[in-house]
């Protein structure tokens, strides 16, 4: 269920309203909890995120990250998802933050609820590594799935992945979605306009009674 959708005139500045939205979760479970948990998205998309976000004034060395989804590949490798949230995220003011890995490590599965989770989504309508035609995708997106991590294999992902499942997503204090640029603005309308899963799985996190917020910009 989409709750808000905030358009952007360009990516810096959605990156600032997005960074911004998140050092105030961030900051307000850090006070009330001690700790808080980031989940964040691996592609280009993010980029500028990261690189504003790092520069946020939160108590980083309170503060674990780690990812929705990951290529099973390890961190040397150019197509991991943990490689771009290193050199782009947990930089500056953030380097202190401490990173769970998903590759190779079952510690992950036992992570606390996100604080704060921000997905993307392909032009195919996937997210997470929820793609469509995917192995195990049922699992995935099984609603009482009380897993928090399931293996991925499908065509357009490449390598084989691990992924989140939706329960442990739609789970989330905060949720948003990041997407950027006209092609992807049609496929969230197409994915509006249906409700199969198999087809576009993002469909499963905007059917979800778990409010989202968008975020777009050109």
């Amino acid at each position: 269920m989409i709750r808000e959708r905030m358009d952007f005139v360009s990516r810096h500045a959605l990156a600032t309203s997005l960074a911004r939205k998140l050092t105030y979760i961030l900051s307000r479970a850090i006070t009330e909890r001690g700790s808080a948990l980031l989940a964040v998205s691996g592609g280009t998309t993010p980029i500028v995120l990261f690189e504003h976000l790092s520069k946020a004034d939160i108590t980083w060395d309170k503060v674990m990250v780690t990812l929705v989804d990951e290529r099973q590949v390890p961190e040397d490798s150019p197509r991991s998802n943990a490689r771009l949230v290193k050199q782009h995220l947990l930089q500056n003011k953030a380097a202190s933050a401490h990173f769970i890995p998903l590759y190779r490590n079952p510690e992950a599965a036992r992570l606390p609820k996100f604080c704060a989770c921000i997905l993307g989504m392909g032009n195919d309508g996937h997210t997470a590594s929820f793609f469509p035609g995917a192995s195990n995708l049922a699992e995935a997106l099984d609603p009482h799935n009380e897993a928090s991590l399931v293996d991925i294999t499908a065509p357009a992902a490449g390598e084989p992945r691990i992924t989140f499942t939706l329960a442990r997503i739609m789970a989330s204090n905060y949720l948003a979605l990041h997407i950027e640029g006209t092609e992807k603005q049609a496929v969230l309308e197409k994915a509006q306009g249906g409700t199969d899963v198999t087809e576009m799985p993002v469909r499963a996190v905007l059917q979800a009674g778990n409010p989202v917020d968008v975020y777009w910009c050109p």
